[in-house]
């Protein structure tokens, strides 16, 4: 993997970790652990969406929703799983 490639999906993890964590109110982990969640995200968006039927796209707006989404996602079913 380039180290270009790295950088990004970094920032984009820390960008959509960023933004679920707002979105979710309360349910982030911090900058590290949002990033985390957010390359998760990513991962994730890339598994569900084109299941679905969506094409994610291969900007890096597109890429930051997607993944933003994800992550909101995914901090939704930590929320269940912390509860239960």
């Amino acid at each position: 993997m380039e180290f270009t490639s790295l950088l990004a999906m970094l920032l984009v993890g820390a960008i959509a970790g960023w933004l679920s964590g707002k979105i979710m109110e309360g349910r982030g982990f911090g900058l590290f652990g949002n990033t985390i969640v957010g390359i998760v995200g990513a991962f994730l968006a890339g598994l569900i969406f084109p299941a679905l039927g969506f094409a994610v796209g291969g900007g890096l707006l597109s890429s930051i929703l997607f993944a933003t989404a994800g992550a909101v996602i995914l901090l939704f079913l930590i929320g269940l799983i912390r509860r239960g």
